[in-house]
């Protein structure tokens, strides 16, 4: 296994953000009591992670790096 050569930048990228925002969801879900569970169906919470998650994929996919300004 070999890191990508910007790993120290990771923080930056649109995947990384989505996939903590994905788990951070299925946490607080687990977290919530369930009263709370109650009165919003699962399928809504795991489809909400899930679509965050396929962003991710997306993310991945395109090339995140700033172009140095003043150039086309």
């Amino acid at each position: 296994m070999k890191l990508v050569e910007d790993w120290k930048n990771c923080w930056k990228w649109v995947s990384m953000h989505a996939m903590v925002y994905a788990g951070a969801i299925e946490s607080a879900w687990l977290a919530f009591p369930e009263q709370l569970q109650a009165l919003i169906h699962p399928i809504v919470a795991h489809a909400i992670a899930t679509t965050i998650l396929a962003v991710g994929i997306l993310g991945r996919l395109v090339n995140q790096t700033k172009k140095p300004s003043g150039t086309a």
